[in-house]
């Protein structure tokens, strides 16, 4: 097998800290079928410029690669970021440009198979090199994402047209917002999309290297970034350019972008040893891959106890909002989820009152750790016995975004209530869903009854499962009694439930034995709370 020579070049003026992670990243690359060389533009202060040194030494004591420092020619325009953004000028990016060009130049005259940029403020998947090579496109970058702005979505690095479309646009018709959202699903499934223009994480093939691409501006074009004069040029020579989203790289933007990026290293780096071949594998958000997302009170005594025991056998981490307990549940939360991380949250007052504020806050503390499945249940909510065993088939389908379930609820410990009043059972609800950063979650602003998920996580549409969730929050006499009581003082005119419901909380029910593991029949509709 011939072992294709690859340049990586990145210009380089940055953070120790991020400097290590950086370095480290390029190490643990996996070399199967590709040997490295490197060339760095050192434009650095001194911490930073002896992590480079002792990179070139490490590198040259393996022998079987080569490191070149150049040293970078530092102007009176010094490079600033803050926690707010990056900010740039048209001297630096000059500057840049003529070093990636630099960089073409070396790679051709060197007869490298190909050239990989990267900047430094990015960490590899050690899959990523393998992955660019097996996708054998001219042009390609490794996505990753970015909150360009501190209270922005997240946005790719990679775009159709123009300087940033349709992510930056004055266009904001429905049209737009559809082409937007259709972009945004597809580069979050695992795979490789023509695309119009990317950057700073990119692999140029031989291929393209014999063409006259090159990062200067091009004198009547408007476009600002040397980027998108790349792309643009690129385009017009016919070069194909492509985006891999199989493996996607962690960009650290701001200084409190570092927990995350230790996390990102963290489950990546099991890949060193063990790398997954497969092409539907990928690190989505650099979180756990299911989250179970609960709020709980004054459980003590009731179902929280056999609920979480239940759900430990298949999460990979919990966030729990005690909404104000006075009782022993945050002891109950913490043993029985003992060795599962765990995030807690308490409030020394309840939110209930107000529901959407308390979703909101589950929400935000839930989607904090960037899972890329999340749970939504209630503390006294649970599945049926072959819900354990057939979750990880549910959570490796590709093309799923969310899961419809139905949800009986129980007046007993063995049976649930089937009447006129109660019919939940007879209906689809979302308690599982994909997240998804930077999609435009939208919530129901209702004080009560407002959901457990933003009101669009049926875009794009939902799979339904036969599986069956058990609620229990009506089991006990004691508990009915509560619930119409707080029902009557918090939504006393019935605006954000139903009357006839209410007044049936203390009724005469009708019951039907629970069969466990029995396929009910087909429902008929779905609903969102």
């Amino acid at each position: 097998m011939t072992v294709r020579r690859i340049l990586i070049g990145s210009p380089i003026r940055q953070k120790p800290e991020i400097l290590t992670l950086f370095l480290q990243s390029l190490e643990r690359l996996r070399h199967a079928t590709w040997q490295a060389d490197y060339v760095f533009i050192d434009d650095n202060e001194d911490a930073a410029s002896v992590l480079l040194t002792q990179f070139t030494e490490a590198v040259h004591a393996q022998g079987s690669s080569t490191v070149r420092l150049i040293a970078g020619s530092k102007t009176s325009s010094a490079y600033k970021r803050d926690e707010i953004t990056h900010y740039w000028n048209d001297e630096l990016i000059g500057k840049v440009a003529d070093w990636k060009d630099h960089f073409i130049q070396m790679a051709r005259e060197e007869q490298y198979d190909a050239l990989f940029l990267v900047d430094s403020d990015l960490l590899l998947h050690p899959e990523t090199m393998e992955s660019l090579l097996e996708a054998d496109k001219p042009i390609i970058s490794a996505i990753f994402w970015t909150r360009w702005q501190p209270d922005g979505a997240e946005l790719p690095q990679v775009w159709l047209k123009d300087h940033y479309w349709p992510w930056q646009t004055d266009d904001d018709s429905a049209d737009v917002q559809q082409e937007r959202l259709k972009l945004m699903t597809k580069l979050r499934l695992p795979g490789v999309y023509d695309i119009g223009g990317l950057g700073a994480c990119t692999l140029i093939s031989r291929e393209a290297l014999e063409q006259p691409i090159s990062f200067r501006m091009i004198p009547n074009l408007s476009l600002w970034g040397e980027d998108r004069h790349f792309c643009v040029r690129a385009a017009s020579l016919g070069i194909g350019l492509s985006v891999d989203t199989r493996y996607p790289a962690f960009h650290i933007y701001r200084d409190t972008d570092m927990p995350r990026a230790l996390q990102y290293f963290r489950y990546t780096a099991s890949e060193v040893q063990e790398p997954r071949r497969s092409p539907h594998f990928f690190v989505r958000n650099a979180g756990p891959k299911l989250v179970l997302s609960m709020t709980a009170r004054n459980e003590e005594g009731r179902y929280l106890d056999e609920a979480l025991l239940r759900h430990r056998e298949y999460i990979d981490a919990a966030v729990i909002i005690d909404d104000g307990s006075t009782d022993a549940t945050k002891e109950i939360i913490h043993e029985r989820l003992d060795g599962i991380p765990l995030f807690y949250v308490r409030n020394e007052v309840s939110r209930f009152a107000n529901e959407i504020e308390l979703r909101r806050q589950q929400w935000d503390a839930t989607v904090g750790l960037r899972p890329e499945w999340i749970l939504n249940l209630d503390a006294d909510e649970y599945f049926e016995d072959r819900f354990a065993v057939e979750i990880a088939s549910l959570l490796e389908n590709p093309l799923a975004s969310c899961y419809l379930f139905r949800l009986y609820d129980f007046w007993n410990e063995r049976q649930y209530r089937d009447d006129q009043y109660w019919q939940a059972h007879h209906t689809y609800r979302p308690f599982l869903a994909r997240y998804t950063p930077g999609y435009p979650y939208q919530w129901n602003e209702a004080r009560q009854h407002c959901g457990r998920f933003p009101n669009n996580i049926f875009d794009p549409p939902p799979h339904l499962s036969s599986l069956r969730l058990k609620h229990f929050g009506w089991a006990r006499e004691a508990d009915r009694l509560f619930k119409a009581a707080r029902y009557a003082e918090l939504d006393p005119e019935a605006k954000y439930g139903w009357q006839e419901q209410y007044d049936s909380i203390l009724g005469v029910p009708h019951l039907v034995d629970w069969q466990e593991n029995e396929l009910a029949p087909s429902a008929i509709e779905t609903a969102s709370s």
